[in-house]
């Protein structure tokens, strides 16, 4: 438990370094910041741009390293939590379709698409509870299955609809554009939107906590 609360307060830590200079005008230090976390190229957003990418992060990373943790935890204790980091973590360093990493990477990716099944759809309706509720529910719905991964579909259109933001859309990946189809529903992404994605995942991990706990209680009742 003591882990996702490490990984809940590095996120915090990450995304707030890039909303700072973000609000305060300073842009190219927050693309800088903002290259450090993820994968797309940063060089040519805007400030739309870069608060885009960094809530799409928070939300999912919401997942992969809280909730998808705490779910593993409750079910198998300290060694289930650790199966799902190290499957998360080679999915990301090896889960990539080139061929290099084709047979390998196809592995990782299908085992965390696997292990985080469950925990995806847990936290895309945690998000759609404690924000616009029927509009992350019809983003969730209608958006999720133009998603390529099974599991950051619902996270990020639900996250997007309980924001009332708009995410998704083309971006940048080692030099090849890729076309995303769009997520949510509402306005662009602006500086302080990375604190209200961050006060969702906050308020989603107290909502696991508690049912967490409730569960414990009625199995040893």
């Amino acid at each position: 438990m003591g882990g996702a609360g490490r990984f809940a307060a590095s996120l915090a830590e990450h995304a707030r370094a890039i909303a700072a200079p973000l609000a305060a005008g300073d842009l190219a230090e927050a693309r800088s910041k903002l290259s450090w976390i993820v994968s797309r190229d940063t060089s040519q957003l805007d400030e739309s741009g870069v608060a885009k990418a960094t809530v799409e992060s928070v939300l999912e990373n919401g997942n992969d390293a809280i909730f998808g943790a705490l779910f593993w935890f409750a079910l198998l204790g300290g060694p289930g939590a650790l199966l799902f980091r190290l499957a998360n973590t080679l999915d990301a360093m090896w889960g990539y379709r080139n061929a290099r990493y084709l047979r390998f990477g196809w592995a990782a990716a299908r085992i965390d698409d696997v292990l985080n099944f469950v925990p995806a759809r847990l936290t895309a309706l945690s998000y759609a509870l404690l924000g616009h509720t029927s509009r992350a529910l019809h983003c969730w719905r209608t958006q999720a299955p133009t998603w390529d991964s099974p599991n950051a579909g619902p996270v990020m259109a639900s996250g997007a609809g309980a924001l009332d933001l708009s995410l998704g859309g083309p971006a940048v990946y080692h030099g090849h554009l890729e076309y995303r189809p769009a997520l949510g529903a509402g306005a662009p992404a602006r500086a302080a939107d990375i604190d209200k994605a961050l006060a969702l995942v906050h308020n989603s991990t107290w909502l696991w906590l508690l049912g967490t706990a409730l569960a414990s209680v009625l199995v040893h009742a």
